[in-house]
């Protein structure tokens, strides 16, 4: 049953990329920086940290907003197959970077873990789930990678390429439950969470 009026609602973070695809949901929102430290912890597993900085940034948030439903969230790439202790891959800050991480993906399968928690203040319990898209990278040579960064300047996108644009020309393959995931946040999976706490959705 839908709530006669809905609580607000707030997205915890500043990315355009999140704003953008709650958005389409069509339910009013606010932002909010989270202002959580995402150092990764000694020996922490990429799925770990994702899930507890979603969380973190949800729970940061909602000090701020007391009744308030929250949206936090958190995306790391990792090398398929790589350990727990595997290195990140991030968002690259410099063409530079961009360019030699991309090369460092070329015929490989990069998982994208993307976590979302969405909760009403710490004790109030709430929803937190953990979508892996895999993305399987054709063979790149230098020449294709630098042309790519130079026209899309993905530098703010983890992984270094944007799915949703030029970058999709980089792939071989994509498997996933959800596209919007890999862009930063599962809409299929969110919309169903705040179904669940009475927002309507459409």
């Amino acid at each position: 049953m839908f709530l006669k009026s809905q609580p607000p609602l707030v997205l915890a973070s500043t990315s355009a990329y999140r704003r953008a695809l709650l958005e389409r949901l069509g339910i009013p929102f606010t932002l909010a920086a989270s202002g959580v430290d995402e150092t990764r912890q000694p020996g922490e597993s990429p799925l770990a940290l994702v899930g507890r900085l979603a969380r973190a940034k949800a729970l940061g948030v909602a000090a701020a907003h007391p009744g308030a439903w929250i949206i936090g969230s958190d995306q790391c790439a990792v090398h398929d197959g790589a350990g727990p202790d595997a290195p990140l891959l991030g968002k690259p800050g410099t063409a530079a970077h961009c360019i030699e991480q991309l090369l460092g993906c070329s015929g490989r399968t990069l998982s994208f873990l993307t976590a979302v928690a969405v909760l009403r203040g710490p004790d109030a319990g709430g929803i937190e789930f953990i979508d892996c898209t895999r993305v399987r990278f054709r063979v790149l040579d230098r020449a294709t990678v630098e042309r790519y960064v130079a026209r899309e300047a993905p530098l703010d996108c983890a992984g270094g390429f944007k799915s949703e644009g030029l970058g999709i020309s980089l792939c071989e393959r994509i498997d996933s439950e959800d596209p919007t995931a890999l862009v930063g946040l599962p809409l299929i999976r969110t919309a169903a969470a705040l179904r669940g706490a009475g927002f309507q959705v459409p």
